[in-house]
């Protein structure tokens, strides 16, 4: 077996006192494809860090083969050092490395290379660090959160780049579907120590769940033996004997490992203040219309939003997803049209920006709103300390300003705000970011059961999968259309999913073809006739097509059934799939036919 290009043993580190790290083992050899999971806090991003040879070690060792090239992308990476976004770029090249590729990727990623870093949006800055890392083609790529702030067609660009990358792989993320499709490897920090296993992300969970089991099953059998020990201290006549000093030794000592033992992460409590019953119509929009400027942002688009609907909203960044929010909530007027708003509607909202959050406000009074100690949920007054400890914030970090909290610790106070306000409507735009997988599944839990209605604005495919009952797919144009399902079953009614190129991309916008153009396989225009066998496609042909478009109404008006999916999921993805070949089968007759008349004109003409 190949030595390991990199491995981390036994590490360990304290910071701020209290140890992050303990006992911490990373193995990555040549080629290999690993995710490093775990609670947001539990220590990650230091572990990669120190994998990249950027932080010094309290204990363990580090080792790394000489020739080995490693490439690190950080959560937060920084520009403001170079001119433009390709200075930054090819400051990471090697004396050997293609200055073309890094260029490339940039325009792949949807940049010029001039842009300023100054001016750079936090997805842009992303895009850059991911071509500085990607460029030199590295032995190792160690990426931190590399989907953050990246749109649907960016995710699908980077998923695509990395599957086709010789370079070993480690990689932190959120996004599920992201590791299951890349990962190989599971590694799971847990307080301070790893854990390894020999699968992909997709097998990480229930694995997880069976250790918590087992280890709790473990110490269950060593407390029933200390309580038995101490029974004998009490009332064992032969507890003074010189020979039993041992046996009080060694209950003296689980005693003190119990006292010790690193307790599990806590759990996030999710529940949503609920406000009395909406309306059943919650919005209804016709024929509504937006622009900025010569850019069509939304264009004749019709809708109704019942109660207990779970509408996703999906695109490109720059597709307009946050304006259709704002218009449909009333924050936005649109150009024309008309949108109506039901009856007793109370909403919450979650910005993508975290706006509302202001750096040197304290944390106690972003959820109180200042002035009170206590937060009201479903009714009922509770201290903000106790509901901070919900949330997974400790006492102390009332007075602490929101400025120093981490990405996922703002992200767990956004969400404890939303669900501390009385709704009946949910606006939550792109809730996922910076919260770790046990918390997206509570969320999930929480969303589940919540009784008012959901807007969603998200990019993680499979948070979209597991929470929404229907999407709206932005198609470019201003065009929208609604897809009953999550993010899968859009993709199975259209036949494909976000391009996997970003739109915004001046190369990964293909030119489209001539409407109605001929296949590559046609045949020669100059043939002199048609066969027999071109003559009775000819006349066959629309007969088929009608008979397809026929049968594409009567799936379409089953899937216009807005409680099919939740009543018989099967039937639902069934009628999907039949939709999809039928669309496809009336593409290809379609096609056919238009090759086949242009043929007979050519020849008749």
């Amino acid at each position: 077996m190949a030595p390991p290009l990199l491995l981390l043993q036994n590490i360990s580190l304290t910071l701020g006192g209290k140890p992050l790290l303990e006992a911490a083992d990373l193995s990555v050899s040549a080629g290999e494809r690993l995710c490093l999971v775990g609670r947001n806090g539990s220590g990650k991003s230091t572990l990669l860090k120190i994998a990249a040879g950027l932080l010094e070690l309290d204990g363990g060792t580090r080792f790394m083969q000489p020739d080995a090239n490693v490439r690190y992308l950080p959560q937060e990476p920084d520009l403001s050092a170079f001119p433009t976004a390709f200075a930054y770029v090819e400051a990471g090249l090697g004396p050997t490395d293609d200055p073309h590729r890094a260029r490339t990727l940039l325009n792949e990623l949807g940049l010029s290379g001039e842009e300023d870093p100054a001016h750079l949006s936090g997805g842009e800055a992303r895009r850059a660090a991911l071509a500085r890392a990607l460029a030199p083609e590295p032995d190792i790529l160690l990426l931190d959160e590399p989907t953050n702030h990246l749109d649907l067609p960016a995710i699908e660009w980077l998923e695509a780049e990395l599957k086709a990358t010789r370079s070993a792989l480690v990689l932190i993320s959120h996004d599920r579907r992201f590791l299951q499709n890349l990962s190989r490897k599971t590694v799971w920090l847990d307080r301070g120590r790893t854990r390894s296993l020999n699968r992909g992300f997709a097998e990480f969970e229930a694995w997880r769940d069976s250790e918590l089991e087992e280890e709790e099953r473990q110490q269950h059998k060593i407390d029933r033996k200390i309580v038995a020990e101490e029974h004998w201290l009490r009332y064992g006549v032969t507890a003074r004997r010189k020979r039993n000093q041992k046996r009080l030794g060694n209950l003296l000592t689980m005693r003190t490992e119990r006292r010790e033992r690193p307790k599990a992460s806590g759990e996030v409590r999710l529940v949503a203040s609920e406000g009395a019953l909406s309306g059943k119509l919650v919005i209804e929009a016709e024929a509504i219309e937006k622009s900025f400027g010569d850019r069509i942002i939304i264009k004749d688009f019709s809708t109704r939003i019942l109660r207990h609907d779970r509408l996703g909203i999906i695109g490109a960044n720059g597709a307009g997803k946050t304006t259709l929010i704002n218009l449909l909530t009333g924050a936005l007027k649109p150009d024309k049209g008309v949108i109506r708003q039901g009856a007793n509607l109370l909403m919450a909202t979650l910005d993508q920006g975290r706006a509302s959050l202001h750096p040197d406000t304290i944390l106690k009074d972003a959820l109180t709103g200042g002035g009170s100690d206590y937060v009201e949920i479903n009714g009922e007054r509770k201290h903000v300390i106790g509901y901070m400890k919900d949330f997974l914030f400790g006492p102390e970090q009332a007075r602490t300003p929101i400025g120093r909290l981490s990405g996922g610790e703002r992200g767990r106070l956004m969400l404890a705000r939303a669900l501390a306000r009385p709704s009946n409507l949910l606006v939550l735009d792109e809730p996922t970011n910076d919260l770790d997988l046990e918390t997206l599944d509570l969320l999930q839990e929480m969303l589940a059961d919540y009784k008012g209605t959901l807007l969603l604005v998200s990019h993680d495919r499979d948070f979209l999968d597991r929470v929404t009952t229907s999407v709206l797919m932005s198609e470019g144009g201003g065009r929208w259309l609604e897809y009953a399902g999550g993010y899968s079953d859009m993709v199975a009614q259209r036949g494909a999913g976000v391009s996997a190129a970003p739109v915004f991309s001046p190369r990964g916008i293909e030119k489209p073809k001539a409407e109605g153009a001929p296949r590559v396989d046609k045949k020669p225009a100059a043939k002199p006739r048609l066969s027999f066998k071109e003559k009775h496609a000819l006349e066959a042909l629309p007969k088929r097509m009608e008979e397809q478009r026929a049968l594409l109404a009567k799936l379409q008006s089953q899937l216009d059934d807005s409680g099919l999916y939740a009543r018989d999921p099967a039937k639902f993805a069934a009628v999907s799939e039949a939709f999809a070949k039928a669309e496809a089968e009336l593409q290809a007759a379609e096609e056919d036919w238009l090759e086949l008349e242009i043929r007979r004109e050519e020849i008749e003409g």
